[in-house]
C-alpha cells in the first residue's frame, strides 16, 4: 500500500512541476513579448531586462510584473483591440456594401437619369438575392 500512495503522490508532484513549468515559459515569453512591444523603454533598458531575465530569471519576471504590470496589461489590451479593429475593416471591406445602399445608389442613378428604369430593377433584383 505504502508503494501504491508513493506513486500516486510522485505523479501530483510531476504535474505540479509541469504546471509551474508551463507557467514560467509562458509568462516568460509574455514579459519578453511585452519588452519589445514597449515603445516608450529605450533600447539599453530593454538590454538590461533582458540580461536580467538571463542571469536572475524567477526574481526578474516577478519584479517586472509588479513594476510594468499594468502597462504590460494596457499594452496587451490595445494590441487584441487593434487586432479586433482590423479584423472588423477587413470583413467590412469584403463584404463589401449592403442590399440597401445599393439600391439607394442605383436609385440615385435613376433620379440622375444615368442609368435606365430596366436597369434599375436588374441593380435592384441582383442586391436582394
Amino acid at each position: 500500500m505504502e508503494g501504491f500512495l508513493g506513486n500516486v503522490w510522485d505523479l501530483v508532484l510531476l504535474f505540479f512541476i509541469s504546471f509551474a513549468f508551463i507557467a514560467y515559459f509562458i509568462t516568460l515569453f509574455s514579459v519578453v513579448v511585452d519588452l519589445f512591444r514597449d515603445e516608450s523603454l529605450s533600447g539599453g533598458w530593454k538590454a538590461v531586462w533582458l540580461l536580467f531575465i538571463w542571469f536572475v530569471p524567477f526574481v526578474t519576471l516577478f519584479v517586472y510584473l509588479i513594476a510594468r504590470g499594468g502597462g504590460m496589461a494596457a499594452r496587451s489590451q490595445a494590441k487584441a483591440q487593434k487586432s479586433h479593429d482590423a479584423a472588423a475593416a477587413y470583413i467590412r471591406d469584403v463584404a463589401g456594401a449592403s442590399p440597401a445602399d445599393e439600391i439607394a445608389k442605383a436609385k440615385a442613378l435613376l433620379a440622375d437619369g444615368t442609368i435606365s428604369q430596366a436597369e434599375f430593377d436588374a441593380i435592384k433584383a441582383k442586391a436582394l438575392a
